[in-house]
């Protein structure tokens, strides 16, 4: 069990390292002077790597394989979303604003990061691949729960450490400095991230 959890945690830790659309929303809402959103929309991740990881835990991706239509709808709505957050933040104000101006309702806050990762085919396909991967052929029950509580404090940390790291008031003054710049630059992540889901989805109903 103590092997598999190991094995499960440095994936995960890899996965996490990379510049994806949850760290980008994080970083953004931090360096924006906004901590206490990018904390909310850090728990708002946590909570879709929760989901994910359950759903991996109950062989969710063998749903998908017998109905691939409900897997390409969720491709399709995370690309769109993905390309709404993108024009949200390629349309956003460049002029600097005060903190209180700034303030993102703290459910709307959590809703953003919840939705940015529930709807992220990549995270289903991560999780389905690194538990068909790691897992035992009949896991037990305790591995199950330890993978998901796993999977979910690192996400946790790691997003709650990102959101630390870009409040801080020398990112935050550079930041505002280029808010425009980069502004935009998150936008275009963002929005190619959600053209390639949704060209992605355009292949596979073509095959």
């Amino acid at each position: 069990m103590l092997a598999t959890l190991i094995s499960v945690w440095l994936l995960h830790v890899a996965a996490l390292l990379g510049l994806g659309a949850n760290a980008l929303l994080v970083a953004q809402l931090a360096a924006s002077d906004r901590a206490r959103s990018a904390l909310l929309a850090a728990l708002g991740i946590a909570v879709g790597a929760a989901l994910w990881a359950l759903c991996a835990v109950l062989a969710i991706n063998a749903v998908f394989e017998a109905f691939p239509w409900l897997r390409r709808g969720l491709q399709i709505a995370g690309g769109l979303y993905l390309l709404y957050v993108a024009s949200r933040l390629w349309r956003s104000n460049p002029k600097g604003l005060d903190e209180s101006s700034q303030s993102v309702p703290s459910l709307a806050a959590f809703r953003l990061g919840l939705l940015t990762n529930v709807t992220n085919p990549q995270s289903a396909l991560f999780f389905s691949s690194v538990f068909a991967a790691s897992f035992p052929l009949v896991p037990s029950l305790a591995l199950q729960v330890s993978t998901v509580v796993l999977v979910t404090v690192n996400a946790i940390f790691w997003y709650s450490f990102l959101a630390y790291i870009f409040s801080r008031q020398h990112l935050r003054s550079a930041y505002s400095r280029r808010r425009r710049a980069v502004n935009r630059f998150a936008a275009v992540a963002l929005g190619a991230l959600g053209v390639r889901v949704l060209a992605a989805s355009l292949q596979e109903a073509r095959r």
